[in-house]
């Protein structure tokens, strides 16, 4: 990007090569496409991820309820992810065997996590199931759906940027390359003496 910076003055600069010049609005060029192109497409990003989040959170309300559960006993240990309802994160949760009843009726018997640092036989707990009582994790809610969505805008913006970037260095090291090729052309027509007087006497 160093090029930019030198556009004004290589305009009237009598040793400015052509390849100079197009370097130089190459890197503006890419410079704009960042400036315009990435802001755009992480606002999009953002927008669809906010949109299909939010989405998630009221069809997770709609479906995910907290039931009363009854410890039974407690297992110990801790639960490796297998459960649906085990997020990473939560501290203070018990492996515990337990009955709950489903928000359809249905009497169930498993395996939970309970969120109980001690867990006791009778102890009572909140567990979330979906309608027909299988355990799942704590509904998403609008605050994280929202900060998953900026993530997303801005990882997208950071990306575009990266990608024009990449295009900016591989176009400018095609420029270098076939000025090197001309350079290596041109001493070539200049012969063994490289243009030097009297070199071959």
């Amino acid at each position: 990007m160093r090029a930019i910076g030198g556009l004004w003055r290589w305009r009237h600069n009598p040793l400015r090569r052509t390849t100079d010049l197009a370097e130089a609005w190459v890197a503006l060029a890419a410079l704009l496409v960042m400036l315009l192109a990435a802001p755009v497409v992480g606002a999009l990003v953002d927008a669809v991820a906010q949109d299909a989040l939010q989405r998630t959170v009221r069809d997770q309300r709609l479906s995910r309820h907290q039931v009363p559960a009854t410890v039974v006993r407690e297992l110990g240990g801790s639960m490796l992810g297998s459960e649906p309802e085990s997020v990473p994160g939560r501290d203070g949760r018990t492996r515990v065997v337990a009955d709950w009843t489903a928000p359809d009726g249905t009497p169930h018997h498993g395996t939970v996590l309970a969120g109980l640092t001690s867990a006791h036989r009778g102890d009572r707990f909140l567990l979330w199931t979906d309608t027909r009582g299988r355990p799942v994790g704590r509904p998403l809610d609008s605050a994280t759906a929202t900060t998953h969505a900026v993530v997303a805008g801005c990882g997208a913006a950071l990306l575009t940027a990266g990608v024009v970037e990449a295009f900016r260095r591989l176009a400018v090291r095609q420029m270098v390359r076939r000025r090197y090729a001309r350079w290596d052309q041109a001493w070539n027509r200049a012969g063994p003496d490289r243009g030097r007087t009297g070199a071959g006497s």
